[in-house]
């Protein structure tokens, strides 16, 4: 009897793992588990068979350069698409419009250079779109039109230069947006308008140098703000006393700081707002001036802040006293001009009298 249900055991287990008429050939399709894998498969293009079933498809690490119209019509129930580390460069409008459960897909390790209106149309319900390591070079107000319910996005390691103002306007449940390793150089108010649900903001490694005062204000829940490795040599109080996130921990290791004395009050009044955590404040190196180049900024000597007070207050005193010198000869030259005055008329009229 146990030898029966060990050879039934084998049998059924065989029968689970054999492949299906409805499995393109390279892939692995587990009927009961509804995967169907076909990752280094050497696929080059779509549609590939694939059981209705199917709620997870693997299809990274493969040759596959496009994504079709309708490519994914048989497989409406898909909840996880893997596309991950093929040559995919074109995905046309509505590639993915039939996927309507589809909560994760991958398209990192690409050539995608855009995104076009129709890249989101059917994705009202994903929930993760990873698009890291590609080829972007801009977003703009319709490269996310369609991804409302859309809760992290990763953009890391693209060449993006510009975000348009709304170009996340429509993802009001997003959570996490990764944006490090791209070649930002500025922040706009409004790149990041509606995102009152971001709780992540991750900028690191690009080469931010300014940012408008405001660009924050929108982001009421962010907890963690990576700013680390840009091009930072000085920050506003303003720009993050804007931050109104009950907590919220800030990043700002690798950049250029010029640790002069206006650096060193920011850093002073940051320090005082008990809802701003500089978590790697002890960590910032002096790029400026020369003389401190490589020096904590914590280390500074506020000795240095003291002299420049004392440089400021005796040009202000020497100043005031010029103009004051200034204004004392200017009386003085008035009054004997007055004087001189009143002792031409005297003697005008002295000399009016005698005759």
């Amino acid at each position: 009897m146990r030898e029966f249900m060990f050879v039934l055991l084998l049998v059924t287990e065989s029968t689970c793992r054999s492949p299906s008429k409805m499995c393109e050939p390279g892939c692995d399709c587990r009927g009961d588990l509804k995967f169907t894998i076909c990752s280094r498969a050497h696929l080059t293009k779509l549609p590939i068979r694939a059981p209705p079933s199917t709620e997870l498809l693997d299809l990274s690490n493969n040759l596959i350069s496009a994504v079709p119209k309708h490519v994914f019509s048989s497989n409406r129930k898909l909840r996880v698409l893997l596309l991950q580390n093929n040559n995919i460069s074109t995905v046309e409008d509505g590639g993915f419009s039939q996927l309507e459960f589809l909560q994760k897909l991958d398209l990192s390790w690409n050539q995608i250079s855009a995104l076009t209106e129709g890249f989101s149309i059917g994705l009202a319900f994903l929930r993760e779109l990873q698009l890291s390591h590609n080829l972007l070079t801009s977003l703009d107000s319709r490269s996310f039109l369609h991804l409302d319910g859309l809760q992290r996005l990763n953009l890391t390691n693209n060449s993006i230069q510009t975000i348009q103002v709304r170009s996340f306007a429509y993802m009001s449940s997003l959570r996490q947006l990764h944006l490090q390793d791209n070649q930002l150089t500025s922040l706009r108010s409004g790149t990041f308008s509606m995102l009152r649900s971001l709780e992540v903001l991750n900028l690191a490694g690009n080469q931010i140098n300014e940012m408008d005062l405001a660009v924050f204000n929108p982001l009421t829940s962010v907890t963690l703000l990576n700013l680390a490795d840009n091009q930072f040599s000085t920050v506003f109080f303003k720009t993050f006393l804007n931050i109104h996130t009950y907590s919220t921990h800030i990043l700002l290791q690798g950049n250029p700081w010029n640790c002069d004395c206006e650096l060193q009050r920011v850093f002073r009044k940051l320090h005082s707002i008990q809802r701003l955590f500089l978590d790697d404040y002890y960590n910032l190196t002096c790029w400026d001036p020369p003389v401190l180049h490589n020096h904590r900024l914590m280390e500074v000597d506020s000795e240095l802040c003291i002299a420049e007070t004392v440089t400021v207050l005796i040009i202000t005193i020497t100043v005031v006293i010029t103009v004051l010198a200034a204004m004392l000869m200017g009386e003085r030259k008035k009054k004997k001009r007055r004087n001189g005055l009143h002792w031409t008329q005297q003697r005008e009229f002295s000399d009016d009298s005698d005759f």
